[in-house]
């Protein structure tokens, strides 16, 4: 298993817009997008996130490990279900116009130091993307943390961060239409 060196905020990578994977290029790729997601299911197990002093994360970008590419892997494990991603080239072809916010704010395995104030993001996604898990493009929804999560990850391969998303007057604001999560 493979323990990444994530990159840090500071550095200028992270805020550069990623290259998109060509078709042709696909499978180089696949080993690379499958253990970002083994780090991720790694990293919530507490005695090797203590062990390897990695942080939880249950989404990871492929600019956080210093690669500038359209790759993305999300994990996100509670007691009723288990979901597992691993995108190239993931796009965002429709958001609801209703929003949600993580009521602890969010954080990323790229900012060490936390940034206070709520993060407003769609509250339901339709992604399309290349899956590695499936071998074919793919289209799906979805809502809730999931949905945030998939926002995070492809913002990273826009150049942007969660802290980009924060009212920096008013960083606790509460929009009324907005779903707390």
């Amino acid at each position: 298993m493979k323990i990444f060196k994530i990159v840090q905020d500071k550095q200028k990578s992270l805020r550069m817009r990623s290259t998109p994977i060509a078709k042709e290029d696909l499978n180089q790729y696949k080993a690379l997008g499958l253990e970002m997601l083994e780090y991720l299911k790694m990293s919530q197990d507490d005695e090797f996130a203590e062990k390897y002093h990695v942080q939880p994360g249950i989404g990871l970008a492929a600019p956080q490990i210093d690669k500038n590419i359209r790759l993305i892997a999300v994990y996100i494990k509670d007691e009723n279900k288990e979901v597992s991603y691993v995108l190239a080239n993931p796009i965002i072809v429709s958001k609801s116009v209703k929003e949600a916010y993580l009521t602890n704010g969010e954080g990323c395995l790229s900012v060490p130091k936390k940034h206070e104030g709520y993060v407003y993001r769609s509250y339901k996604v339709t992604i399309e993307a290349y899956s590695y898990l499936d071998d074919k493009m793919i289209t799906f929804k979805a809502k809730d943390l999931l949905a945030i999560a998939l926002q995070h990850e492809i913002d990273h391969l826009d150049g942007v961060l969660y802290y980009d998303h924060i009212d920096k007057l008013e960083p606790f604001k509460i929009k009324d239409s907005a779903i707390a999560l």
